[in-house]
């Protein structure tokens, strides 16, 4: 598989990264429960290629720790490959401040078997007020000077509402923006958001695709959107997506990973894996030709949501 630059950071990256979440062993989220010896096997499988971008968090419960077996099972992160965490409080807690973000790096270095970190964001700064998160003793202030020290080669922030991420891209220390459930066949708000990091020369991250469910198994069998319900204006454009996938042979689950996979503006799109087969399955779905009629008809049903989603389920 090809790779993109991730920004000015020097980081080449697949179009696609493997996203840790289910693999810390979630079942209230996802509704499964993950062994750590699949999820040990799922990173060896994804050690062999054809993927060289790994994300996960701090907070993905047993997530890191599993990575860090798979990694010591094969003697280290191998050469190309890019493993991206994120700050977190406790389990339980709210604070982010700087020492807790130091605290954070420590326990993921120590979980992973690191002496260092490729690339860390901010979780979800949507959970806290941005004026102590950026002030003094804060953890921007506390992830800028870990860049500073060599602990962290680049750092990022994770989060969700456009206009919060262009108040962080605006300070100009990161290098690196995931979005999520806001460049997808349903939601594309995060639009201005890529054109500000493609600006300052930044490396644009795309998780949840799928809109956590809905873009894979359809809204009937998945009515949320981006963890809410949506409203049946929403529902009725997706199954309009799904008759229109329907009738070239394409999965909907294919359109929707290749929606993101073909905006220039992403260097990479974050798909939760939690098992080899799910690998397998997710390059098949890359892989799947789409016609340019077929893209025709899903790009005016996606339109609709270049602002957002105005029609969400109160």
């Amino acid at each position: 598989m090809h790779t993109n630059a991730l920004g000015r950071t020097g980081l080449d990256v697949t179009p696609i990264c493997h996203g840790t979440s289910p693999l810390g062993n979630f079942p209230a989220q996802y509704g499964y429960e993950v062994a750590e010896a699949q999820a040990v096997a799922t990173i060896l499988r994804v050690l062999d290629g054809p993927l060289n971008f790994i994300d996960t968090s701090n907070n993905y419960f047993d997530a890191e720790r599993r990575i860090g077996l798979a990694l010591r099972e094969r003697g280290g992160l191998p050469d190309g490959f890019v493993l991206a965490t994120k700050v977190d409080p406790e389990h339980g807690s709210t604070d982010l401040s700087g020492a807790r973000a130091r605290a954070s790096v420590q326990e993921s270095l120590e979980r992973l078997g690191l002496d260092h970190l490729q690339l860390v964001y901010i979780h979800d700064p949507e959970l806290h007020d941005f004026t102590t998160a950026t002030g003094p003793g804060g953890v921007v202030e506390a992830l800028v000077g870990m860049q500073q020290e060599g602990l962290i080669d680049h750092i990022g922030v994770a989060g969700g509402p456009i206009d919060l991420m262009q108040r962080y891209v605006d300070l100009d220390v990161f290098q690196a923006v995931i979005s999520h459930n806001r460049f997808t066949l349903v939601d594309q708000s995060a639009h201005p958001l890529i054109e500000q990091v493609a600006a300052k020369r930044m490396g644009f991250v795309n998780g949840a695709p799928y809109g956590g469910g809905m873009l894979v198994k359809g809204p009937d069998a998945h009515p949320n959107y981006c963890y809410s319900p949506a409203s049946e204006d929403t529902r009725e454009r997706v199954r309009a997506m799904e008759r229109a996938c329907a009738e070239h042979g394409v999965p909907l689950a294919a359109a929707a990973l290749q929606f993101s996979l073909r905006e220039p503006g992403i260097a990479s799109t974050i798909v939760g894996m939690s098992s080899p087969e799910r690998l397998e399955q997710t390059l098949e779905l890359a892989a799947t030709p789409i016609t340019d009629e077929l893209w025709t008809t899903l790009d005016e049903l996606a339109a609709v949501g270049r602002s957002g989603i105005p029609e969400m389920a109160s």
